[in-house]
């Protein structure tokens, strides 16, 4: 990385130039999709996908409540609208069996998001975009190399996006993203849109943005991506290991495994089903840990359609309550793909001791 690096530095090419479009190749190649945009973060490429699709003010875009504010910012950035429907808490990926009712006159997109790297079941969401002619845009910034039934994600849908962020699976060292998509108009449009709405110099046919991959990160994302299949099969033996020990742990419930495609655990989530809705005990585990050199993370402890930005939508406490009350049970261990057994166990023995001290009761499985 240091010599690829000093070589970009010495080219005086900082921006596009031969190492991004090999990236660029590269990464579609890898997702397996004829077209691949780079650009400046994971957002810009939602919000290049739904620019590239004419989606905006007055229509609406299906999407989960229980992600980072991105997904719905992006879709709110271009003037539509987004409508939250609740999860799944088993998988924390939006509920299927929930899209239908939520499409209406104005609908135009659904955007799953895969997240935690666990794959959405795409299969019907896939039959209901057939079925009301709308478009799928894959959220994978947490699920580069995640499959569903045998296909990469980002290449289900109509498009995909993803985020090389320093923390995803694929992360740069800086902001990034891509665009992936078999539609040669949408690929057109997108990177037309990224170059402030131009095709060729200094000749703007629409309003764009500026939204590129500089070439010291897709240098630095080029030799990591010969790496990311080896870490995502780390991550896995670290979740399998994650899964053994924390068996006998009755207090929290363990993700469930994948049965229609493969996980690349950006994140080993667990539920605390017995904690209050105010998160109190979860909380205070989190900060326990904390004291005692474990550092846990919580994703998301307040969901999209509750967020002040999003009160005009008219939502209130209740309306969404499985990603309400997910939001407050989530705690993440520990994950990446050097973490050592030595190094999980002391996770796990944290854990106990914590959630001893905290008197929290077993899980109630159903």
């Amino acid at each position: 990385m240091n010599a690829a690096v000093a070589e970009v530095l010495a080219s005086g090419q900082y921006i596009n130039g031969p190492i991004v479009e090999t990236f660029a190749q590269a990464f579609g190649e890898y997702v397996g999709t004829k077209h691949c945009i780079v650009c400046n973060s994971g957002t810009d490429a939602l919000y290049l996908a739904l620019r590239a699709y004419n989606i905006g003010p007055g229509d609406e875009v299906i999407t989960s409540p229980f992600t980072f504010i991105a997904t719905a910012e992006a879709i709110s950035a271009v003037g539509a609208t987004p409508v939250f429907v609740d999860i799944d808490p088993d998988t924390f990926n939006i509920d299927v069996a929930k899209i239908e009712a939520a499409i209406g006159d104005r609908t135009r997109a659904i955007m799953p998001v895969h997240l935690f790297g666990r794959p959405v079941n795409m299969g019907p969401i896939m039959d209901l975009a057939a079925r009301y002619d709308l478009t799928v845009i894959e959220d994978c910034a947490q699920a580069t190399g995640a499959e569903w039934m045998g296909q990469q994600v980002g290449r289900i849908g109509q498009v995909g996006c993803f985020s090389f962020f320093p923390t995803k699976n694929l992360g740069g060292c800086g902001d990034g993203g891509a665009l992936t998509t078999n539609d040669d108009d949408l690929a057109a449009t997108a990177r037309m849109l990224s170059e402030h709405g131009s095709r060729v110099k200094y000749h703007h046919e629409v309003i764009g943005v500026n939204s590129r991959l500089d070439s010291v990160q897709a240098a630095i994302l080029a030799i990591k991506l010969r790496h990311l299949d080896r870490w995502n099969q780390q991550r896995s033996q670290v979740a399998d290991r994650y899964h053994s020990l924390l068996e006998p742990v009755t207090e929290v419930i363990r993700p469930l495994p994948v049965t229609f495609g493969r996980s690349v655990w950006n994140q080993y989530t667990l539920r605390l089903p017995q904690a209050t809705a105010e998160g109190q005990e979860r909380n205070q585990i989190q900060q326990l840990m904390r004291e005692s050199g474990v550092i846990c993370m919580v994703y998301y402890p307040i969901p999209l359609h509750l967020q002040p930005v999003y009160r005009s939508l008219g939502y209130q406490p209740g309306d969404l309550p499985q990603a309400e009350a997910t939001a407050h049970q989530v705690l993440s261990l520990p994950m990446f793909p050097e973490l050592g057994e030595t190094a999980q166990n002391r996770v796990v023995q944290t854990l106990k001791s914590v959630l001893a001290e905290v008197g929290l009761k077993a899980a109630q499985y159903c």
